[in-house]
């Protein structure tokens, strides 16, 4: 199916003794935006760094299954996996600048893949904050260092920061649970630009964001995935009583 950028057979994940992901197959459509909700502790932000195999730096992680980015099992041994996470960028929970200029936290990845040009650089730079939506309010203060700027700011900037490398993929971890109101609609505004041009797969706490910013939804419960499909049919008729219940607050 060539509208599907990720797709996902019979994944399983230990650490150690204790399965964290069951038996997970799904499909994540390219360019829409994909929220995986659930329960804490359900296995929602493990799935999500099982694909850029971020998992792998746990020393007793185990994983079965494949897990097919445009049709390449990235868990098969011959994969580089320094390529794989170039091509996934991850913006997580809590926003983690580095401690250096606004300009250099933008440059920093290109620079690491061997990019030396200032010009290329100064118009990367450029590009990835207009594309964050923060170009605006940080234009004249790019050599000012990263952490002056307020939390919703630096989470736009890591946002920058990310499509800097220029990946198809993005994963965010709950991008918004640390910030105010204004600032999580800045990013909810942000996730539906960004998806003309990026698969999204977006972590989420909060229903109304995940009813509010995706086109299709992934409910887990306990590690296994309970249903997917279409946003609003999870929201207004999920199939399976166990999303019902989430959605509606009986549990959870």
């Amino acid at each position: 199916m060539k509208d599907v950028k990720i797709e996902v057979n019979n994944l399983s994940l230990y650490y150690g003794e204790k399965q964290a992901l069951k038996d997970i197959s799904l499909q994540i459509p390219r360019n829409k935006v994909t929220a995986l909700i659930g329960p804490s502790g359900c296995g929602k932000s493990t799935f999500l760094r099982s694909i850029n195999r971020m998992n792998d730096l746990i020393p007793s992680v185990r994983i079965t299954g494949e897990m097919l980015v445009e049709g390449v099992d990235i868990y098969d041994k011959n994969v580089d996996v320094v390529n794989i996470r170039k091509k996934i960028g991850m913006v997580f929970q809590k926003s983690n600048p580095f401690p250096k200029s606004i300009y250099e936290n933008i440059a920093y990845g290109p620079k690491i893949n061997g990019l030396k040009n200032k010009a290329e650089l100064d118009e990367i730079v450029e590009r990835s904050l207009r594309q964050a939506a923060i170009w605006d309010e940080v234009k004249d203060r790019l050599d000012d260092s990263a952490m002056g700027l307020s939390g919703g700011q630096q989470q736009r900037l890591c946002i920058a920061r990310t499509l800097a490398v220029n990946p198809d993929i993005i994963l965010m971890d709950e991008p918004a649970s640390a910030l105010d109101p204004i600032s999580t609609s800045k990013i909810e505004e942000l996730v539906h630009e960004l998806k003309d041009n990026y698969t999204i797969i977006i972590v989420t706490h909060s229903m109304q964001q995940a009813a509010r910013t995706s086109d299709f939804t992934a409910f887990f419960y306990l590690g296994e995935l309970i249903e997917m499909g279409k946003t609003k049919n999870i929201f207004t008729k999920p199939e399976k009583k166990q999303t019902e219940d989430y959605i509606t607050g009986r549990f959870g």
